[in-house]
């Protein structure tokens, strides 16, 4: 799959841990140096500020999307190469979608979970077949993971919906894993 545009999902809270403050500027850096475009929230602070301002200082070209809601309450990234103030969260979420070949979540809070699980429902419902990465750092989503298993165990998820999602326990992984990902094609209409 050709990537050159890349989602990313994750915590805007300045008081995130250092360690994922690192991680972020590193993804961001290797996202310009590949000459890939971010795609992200908007925000200036906390990682996702981070994670802009390595992929500018990178090289690179970041879309910042942002609902006029949040205008105000986020510090909206004034550097960008470009900023879309939408009507609404689901606005955002569309133009996200819209604008990115590919999904990646770094450790976030309920925003950045919201914001995956509708991607992956997506890809589940054949809506797209983009690639989605889950980057389990330091184990941030293994109860997650491990409910996933648990809803296979119970019959609720079907084993072959492992395939929709990869998961990366360091930062590098994640380009290993979109620069060998490959599309699903499902056919809108046959979900199951």
């Amino acid at each position: 799959m050709d990537i050159r545009s890349v989602c990313v999902y994750c915590a805007s809270s300045t008081a995130s841990a250092p360690w994922l403050f690192e991680e972020v500027k590193a993804f961001g850096e290797g996202l310009g140096r590949r000459g890939w475009r971010l795609v992200y929230g908007g925000a200036s602070v906390g990682p996702m500020g981070a994670l802009a301002d390595a992929a500018l200082a990178s090289g690179g070209a970041v879309l910042g999307v942002i609902p006029t809601a949040l205008v105000g309450r986020e510090v909206a990234h004034a550097n960008l190469t470009e900023l879309k103030v939408v009507d609404t969260m689901h606005d955002r979420k569309a133009e996200m979608f819209k604008s990115a070949d590919a999904f990646v979540a770094f450790p976030g809070g309920f925003g950045t979970m919201e914001e995956f699980f509708e991607m992956l429902t997506w890809k589940q419902l054949g809506i797209h077949g983009k690639p989605i990465v889950i980057v389990n750092l330091r184990g941030y989503y293994d109860s997650i993971l491990a409910q996933f298993e648990r809803a296979i165990a119970d019959g609720i998820v079907r084993k072959d919906n492992r395939i929709l999602y990869s998961v990366a326990a360091e930062t590098g992984k994640v380009f290993a894993i979109l620069e060998d990902a490959t599309v699903l094609n499902r056919t809108p209409g046959k979900w199951y």
